[in-house]
């Protein structure tokens, strides 16, 4: 079997590199570059926690160790101070931000660890073609080569080959937002807090201003600039810096500037995202970022959705729902949190007038922007796939938990019969579904009295003969879930049903359903690992 062929060595095609490899997939990573990464501290990302937890799995220890996570978020209005709120919790995760360079040197060396991935530098792709059996790529640059894969993914960029070849087009609305960035050392009033100031009360505070912290006394400034028109000098940039650092401070600020950028957000959204075995994921599929949205955070998930449908097709062949359902999902959630974004740009961004002054105006306002940079609401939550054609029929046998059907699980303590002890995330990504069942008082027992007790033995019976291969775990507890609940986990973390007691074939069905039902060819044995290097 043909390994997968990535293209693109940005974060996006690298985490699905690595998440391939991680379900025994190979791949090889076409890079147009040298292999480098240019090292740009204005440049960062804010990982939301399923994201975050996400690259920690695939082995990115960067952003562990580089990674600031605020301990709280702040949001002022003129001199006035609206919200302020404690991160870290089960309620309210922390985000992770880290500079953009620090995540691709950790998800490289990741890679370099990986047996299954191979990346191929100076490799620029100008030709594609499919058929019945695979994808065959061409690149050129120092020397043409053909490359043969099982399927393909696009993970190219906002200028994608990929999609120009495949000529799916890229509609959207150009130049959403501009912002001025500066990366900076200081001293600011709130140590390791996120900072939303909206019309600062000093000359050149304009709109809004936001202070994001970093590592090692780090913050990053964006300053949001009107979206056409304001050209920003070298000294316009250092005059916004001295005047945001004086309006927080107290007295003349003192600082050291490490880096500055201007940047331009754009919202557009591919027609398509599946072309026979072609695929689009991140950028090269979707442009988003306005409001505090993160679009880094979407192609991720575009990996992990992706990665594991991909594993169950190269090991045992899969259905056209199975595929199909990578764009029915993702390019949905994608297109509402687009839709968010443009509601609320027009409340935001509008002309002002008397509706500043409106009671409540401002505290709406701080609402939306809260959601979009901490990742709550349409703005910023993570994905339900609530209609997907993965969901299993509804029946009489399924019983409401605290988590909607399609909706990412929480990430609570579990057992597996082995004896130990993780968290549920950390079982993800594996290319299997979970099966867990709550069991209050598990925990104290011996697992020689549990492992075969009550429902267990049906339970692990109903688990062996599922149509996919599936994991038991057991948990103390599940929010909204009675004891003897069974919960079915896809691999990405989405819950695809919740049964009260052990109904097998209930649970067989659902996880049929989880596939896409049976596969359209044949299956491809798990031995049959392709030699890539």
């Amino acid at each position: 079997m043909d390994p997968v062929i990535v293209v693109g060595v940005g974060p996006v095609g690298l985490a699905l590199s690595l998440a391939l490899s991680v379900q025994g997939v190979p791949s090889v990573v076409l890079d147009e570059g040298a292999g480098k990464d240019e090292p740009r501290p204005a440049r960062t990302v804010v990982l939301r926690a399923d994201t975050a937890a996400l690259m920690e799995r695939l082995g990115c220890a960067t952003v562990r160790d580089e990674g600031a996570r605020w301990v709280g978020w702040r949001s002022l209005r003129r001199k006035q101070e609206m919200r302020v709120l404690e991160l870290g919790g089960d309620a309210l995760p922390a985000p992770v931000h880290i500079p953009q360079h620090a995540l691709m040197r950790g998800l490289r060396d990741a890679v370099a660890d990986a047996e299954l991935v191979r990346v191929v530098a100076h490799s620029r792709l100008d030709t594609l073609e499919q058929d019945n059996g695979g994808v065959t790529a061409h690149t050129r640059e120092p020397e043409a080569t053909w490359w043969r894969g099982s399927y393909l993914v696009g993970c190219d960029g906002a200028r994608s080959t990929v999609r120009k070849l495949l000529g799916v087009r890229f509609p959207g609305r150009t130049a959403v937002e501009r912002h001025a960035v500066a990366a900076l050392r200081a001293e600011l009033p709130w140590p390791d807090e996120a900072v939303l100031h909206r019309l600062p009360p000093w000359r050149s505070g304009g709109e809004e201003v936001t202070a994001r912290p970093l590592v090692e006394g780090a913050w990053r400034l964006d300053w949001l600039l009107p979206a056409r028109g304001e050209l920003v000098t070298p000294d316009a940039l250092v005059s916004r810096v001295r005047d945001t650092l004086s309006g927080w401070c107290e007295g003349p600020p003192q600082y050291e500037l490490i880096d500055t950028g201007v940047y331009t957000l754009h919202h557009r959204l591919a027609r398509r995202w599946r072309v026979d075995r072609a695929f689009l994921a991140g950028d090269a599929a979707h442009l988003l970022g306005a409001v505090g949205t993160q679009g880094l955070d979407e192609g991720l998930r575009d990996a992990d959705n992706l990665a594991w449908k991909l594993a169950h097709a190269w090991h045992h062949g899969a259905s056209e729902t199975l595929l199909d359902s990578y764009q029915a999902e993702r390019r949905t959630a994608v297109a509402a949190r687009l839709r968010a974004a443009d509601q609320s740009l027009p409340i935001l961004r509008g002309s002002g007038g008397l509706r500043t002054y409106l009671p409540g105006a401002g505290r709406g306002h701080d609402t939306l922007l809260t959601d979009g940079h901490l990742g709550l609401g349409p703005l910023g939550a993570p994905p339900s796939y609530q209609h997907s054609p993965l969901a299993p029929q509804h029946t009489d046998a399924h019983t409401a938990v605290g988590t909607p059907f399609g909706a990412p699980v929480d990430d609570v303590r579990v057992m597996a019969p082995d004896g130990t002890t993780v968290r549920l995330w950390d079982r993800l990504g594996l290319g299997r579904l979970l099966v867990v069942l709550v069991a209050p008082g598990t925990g104290v027992w011996d697992r020689r009295h549990w492992v075969s007790a009550g429902v267990m033995p049906r339970l692990a019976s109903a688990v062996e003969t599922l149509p996919v291969q599936a994991e038991l775990l057991v948990t103390e507890g599940y929010p909204g879930a009675s004891a003897h609940t069974v919960l079915l986990v896809r691999p990405d973390g989405h819950l695809v049903a919740a049964f009260g007691g052990v109904r097998p074939a209930e649970l067989y069905a659902a996880a049929d359903a989880a596939r896409g039902g049976a596969p359209d060819s044949s299956p491809v044995g798990a031995d049959r690992t392709a030699d890539i290097n």
